[in-house]
């Protein structure tokens, strides 16, 4: 018999998405609708500086801070929150930390450091096949913020053209068959492999008939997916009235990136091309074209309380926030059902740096906005005695009608955080 390691890992590679079936009568496509529950994880990966963001006083009736003061129309729409980190992380691999932001996996940055499945991809799972897209991985530079449930970082997409033309632009008719074919040729490799993997079984252990059973327990998943993906190759994509982005080749740019990232994210959640969406925004060493800044953004997170660094930081984090306003405000004249796309979405920012200067991963900064949570508050935690951050994503997967009460080193939900 010949089946080998290699034809099953290459069967096991053709990994695609469950579609949700369209619904067509219309009392029960406003009901559907209704009950859509999205998530958004945004990393600003050098931090926010901390006395700008978090208010002194804990509570609702909390005097905002300059990067909550641009956020003033929609106070009562989301919730700042301190004094949260991850369990096992040190300032010395505080930027490595990011690759922990969205698993809270200890240890990142260090000598045999493996990952854990992040955040949306957990959510995924559970939820991910509901939509054309899975999920949707977006980065401003480089890498990402996306981890597979064996520890793998998930290839994030940093070219907004292409992202836009992989959400709404159909291709041509050929193309089209030529897709399909190759998802039925996917199919047959896996119909050919659980054949073989079968007879195989006779031959094995107990031990290695387990191991086998687990195998064919994802093959056959795999089936189902390719099935799936197969009508939506036949389902025409979704149309939007708004010409393609222009990619933007200045990498210093990182206002006008995370700017496109944030357009398409909308886009995206609007037209249920994907509830789950991670950004991490750019950290650039570059000098960004903001008026009044003449160092890289980099150097300013590491300000070393100079004053003069200390005010161009401000005006790159305020600039930063003036974009999160601008998503919110999408999101909420976008109406669903009977409410709004920021109410069914809950967007979530923060860092895997809670101040850049001194390195520090305690205290991070956290605001989580939308997704029918009761907001309008400042949740203040004791950064020396806090709850671990992924309690806090305990609530967000419970928000999405996921049914868990745990995530990685989560020990419950984040009291204070209540639903509406």
């Amino acid at each position: 018999m010949n089946l080998t390691r290699r034809r099953m890992l290459r069967s096991m590679g053709v990994a695609l998405a469950l579609p949700r079936l369209d619904i067509f009568d219309p009392a029960r496509a406003a009901s559907a609708a209704q009950s859509r529950r999205r998530m958004v994880c945004i990393c600003t990966p050098l931090g926010l500086y901390p006395s700008n963001f978090f208010p002194e006083k804990p509570g609702r009736d909390y005097i905002a801070t300059p990067y909550l003061e641009l956020l003033a129309e929609h106070r009562h729409d989301f919730t700042v929150i301190s004094g949260l980190a991850h369990a096992g992380m040190s300032s010395g691999f505080a930027h490595q930390a990011s690759a922990s932001f969205l698993t809270g996996a200890p240890g990142a940055g260090r000598p045999g450091f493996r990952n854990s499945i992040s955040l949306d991809q957990f959510a995924a799972d559970h939820i991910g096949g509901e939509t054309r897209f899975p999920s949707l991985a977006l980065s401003a530079e480089g890498a990402g913020l996306s981890w597979t449930r064996t520890g793998a970082l998930v290839p994030a997409a940093t070219s907004p053209s292409r992202v836009f033309a992989k959400l709404f632009l159909d291709g041509k008719a050929d193309e089209v068959q030529t897709q399909i074919r190759r998802l039925e040729d996917g199919q047959s490799i896996l119909d050919d492999v659980r054949s073989q993997a079968s007879a195989l079984r006779r031959d094995l252990d107990r031990g290695d008939r387990d191991k086998l059973d687990e195998y064919l327990t994802s093959v056959r998943e795999l089936e189902r997916r390719l099935n799936k993906d197969v009508t939506w190759a036949k389902t025409p994509k979704p149309k939007v009235d708004v010409p393609p982005p222009t990619d933007i080749p200045n990498v210093a740019d990182l206002i006008g990136r995370s700017r496109l990232l944030f357009d398409l994210t909308h886009l995206a959640l609007q037209t249920d091309s994907t509830r789950l969406v991670t950004i991490m925004l750019a950290g650039t060493t570059y000098v960004p074209p903001i008026p009044g800044v003449s160092l890289g953004h980099h150097d300013l997170s590491h300000h070393g309380k100079d004053p003069g660094k200390l005010e161009q930081l401000k005006i790159v984090e305020l600039e930063t926030m003036k974009t999160l306003r601008d998503l919110f405000g999408k999101l909420k004249q976008s109406h669903e059902g009977s409410g709004t796309l920021l109410d069914h979405t809950t967007v979530f920012l923060g860092s895997n740096l809670g101040d850049g200067s001194s390195h520090s991963v305690k205290n991070l900064p956290v605001l989580i906005a939308g997704g029918g949570f009761r907001h309008g508050q400042h949740l203040a935690f004791d950064e020396n005695n806090h709850p671990p951050l992924c309690n806090l994503f305990v609530n967000m997967l419970q928000r999405l009608g996921i049914e868990t009460d745990t995530f990685a080193n989560s020990t419950g939900t984040l009291n204070g955080l209540e639903m509406t």
